[in-house]
């Protein structure tokens, strides 16, 4: 497994986005502590998690209590695995995701999720989304006290814009290391957040990295660019692997700064995704993928 920065550590070029093991299809809780034994069998030490990731209308935190209980059974060691949680969004009874970036209440939900992973301090604590209702430098004025009080290690911000990026950067300083957007071949609205975290110095974790790879029967000129995932199709033909790896690879491939966080519910998956670390392409090929993916947005 290759390796990336995220701040001051050095953490595996792909993550876990455990979100799966927790949320609607999700797995027996074997299969789910298999999967994330997996990843770490696979080199992977970033899983990502969040207190929101639970069934509609449940109680808040099963993925992170699920997390705890993985490490907890590993029989390997565990000290170089950084958790990343993150706070401010709900999930009441009808399936919907609110926001709440209320500083009070994000404080409370750090610490909360601080006793759910049974940690002295959150590795990486991130606010999950802005709240239009809050002024957001006072949502990261949250962050900074959490930090302030040792409860966190680091700070990082997710669905974020490129002003709102540099107004978290201006408050955190070098404890914000990370930013976490949507980005994939089919969804590229982010190319300037993550052209910014490179500048920066910020690790770029792109959620749901694998949009678009799924539809393998769209796959002819009458279609729009956005929708012939041949091109990774074609790539995973000539090196044996599944498109899904060669999705990351490419991803790897458009910066340093990235560090993909796909999801999985099953160990094979993970182990795929875990490989794409270690998958190289050519000019060639990267220059054909990067004619398949979506614009940029």
């Amino acid at each position: 497994m290759r390796h990336r920065t995220l701040g001051s550590l050095r953490v595996s070029a792909i993550g876990l986005g455990a979100m799966p093991l927790s949320i609607e299809g999700r797995p027996d809780e074997p299969r789910a502590l298999a999967t994330v034994h997996a990843a770490l069998d696979s080199g992977v030490t970033l899983l990502d998690t969040a207190d929101s990731y639970h069934l509609p209308g449940a109680e808040p935190g099963h993925n992170e209590l699920l997390v705890a209980r993985a490490l907890a059974a590993y029989g390997g060691d565990t000290d170089g695995v950084l958790v990343a949680t993150k706070g401010g969004r709900g999930r009441p009874a009808d399936g919907s995701w609110t926001v709440d970036g209320d500083p009070r209440r994000l404080k409370s939900a750090a610490e909360a999720s601080l006793r759910r992973l049974g940690v002295e301090a959150i590795g990486l604590y991130q606010l999950h989304k802005p709240d239009p209702a809050v002024p957001f430098e006072e949502s990261v004025g949250a962050l900074r006290e959490l930090l302030d009080e040792g409860k966190i290690r680091l700070a990082g911000v997710s669905n974020t814009d490129t002003d709102q990026i540099r107004a978290a950067h201006r408050i955190l300083g070098d404890r914000l290391v990370s930013v976490q957007n949507r980005y994939s071949p089919a969804v590229r609205d982010s190319e300037a957040e993550l052209r910014l975290c490179a500048e920066l110095g910020l690790a770029f974790l792109p959620w749901s990295p694998l949009g678009g790879i799924s539809r393998s029967s769209l796959d002819g000129p009458s279609q729009p660019a956005a929708a012939r995932p041949g091109a990774f199709h074609a790539v995973a033909r000539a090196h044996g692997v599944s498109p899904q790896r060669v999705a990351l690879a490419w991803l790897l491939a458009r910066s340093p700064a990235v560090i993909p966080i796909p999801g999985a519910s099953r160990p094979e998956t993970i182990r795929d995704s875990a490989a794409a670390a270690d998958l190289a392409l050519d000019a060639q090929e990267l220059e054909l993928l990067n004619d398949a993916a979506a614009p940029v947005g």
